[in-house]
């Protein structure tokens, strides 16, 4: 069976519930409170979700250096991912939703397709945008099951901070993070203040609605019109999670997938 991949509406995720080609997978999360999403998701979630969690399961553990979400190992991930069901072959279909505009769904829509699965999506409107809908919920825990994941990391995918540093001057370079933290006016989360010298800022949340909801492909595309012909873009963000949404956002806008500094301003700052 083919699968819509990169975005599903709640009512195609709402027939498919059942489908033993789709996984379904919870990202909720709050970086001000770690335990919040596993929280909301015991008090209720989509029938038949599994829940990964960010620092758990879709990062690795804090250095010196990397930024705060560290990319995780991809054999552990893999396993992990093995656990709740997915294959490579035939590929499953991941579903991924929270309750962020994508924040969080979109590292794993990320991640899995840096592995070599394409066949993931995230869900428009995310948790809100289904219980509005009056969608089935459950309290529930799902059933283990069986699984084969094959890690299969695209590693120009990422970059480095030695390749931030000895970038091109036509690379384009990309903060995802609010307008106040790329100006250095306030910083809520890192010790250092500021943004990467020569970095254009992308606000991540710009690309969907109050809602959650992504906004129209066209828009999309006239949003990131300044990237067309360029030679090269990376992205980031804070720690690499929210600037997932914006590589999200570009590859449903139609412009091919740009790089992922995945330790972002968190590791950048810890350099100085």
């Amino acid at each position: 069976m083919t699968y819509p991949c990169n975005l599903v509406t709640a009512d195609w995720l709402a027939q498919h519930l059942n489908d033993p080609g789709v996984v379904v997978v919870d990202c909720r999360f709050a970086l001000a409170d770690p335990q919040q999403g596993q929280q909301q998701y015991a008090a209720g979630h989509i029938p038949g979700a599994y829940y990964l969690d960010l620092n758990q399961d879709l990062s690795s553990p804090v250095q010196a250096h990397g930024g705060r979400h560290p990319l995780p190992d991809p054999k552990t991930f893999g396993q992990k991912l093995s656990a709740i069901g997915v294959r490579s072959t035939p590929p499953t279909l991941v579903v991924a939703y929270d309750d962020s505009r994508f924040a969080f769904a979109a590292r794993l829509w990320w991640l899995l397709r840096y592995l070599g699965h394409d066949q993931v999506a995230v869900l428009d409107g995310g948790w809100s945008g289904w219980v509005q809908g009056d969608y089935p919920t459950t309290t529930e825990g799902s059933t283990p099951r069986s699984g084969h994941f094959t890690p299969a990391p695209r590693l120009e995918w990422i970059v480095d901070v030695e390749a931030v540093c000895q970038r091109g001057q036509e690379t384009v370079l990309i903060d995802s993070r609010s307008p106040e933290r790329y100006r250095g006016e306030v910083e809520p989360i890192d010790p250092v203040a500021g943004s990467i010298p020569g970095a254009v800022n992308y606000f991540w949340q710009d690309v969907s609605d109050q809602k959650g909801q992504m906004k129209a492909p066209p828009e999309l595309a006239q949003h990131w019109a300044s990237l067309d012909g360029a030679n090269e873009v990376i992205v980031y963000c804070g720690s690499g999670v929210t600037a997932c949404v914006n590589l999200l956002a570009q590859t449903l806008a139609g412009q091919p997938m740009a790089r992922l500094y995945p330790g972002g301003w968190s590791d950048w700052c810890s350099y100085q």
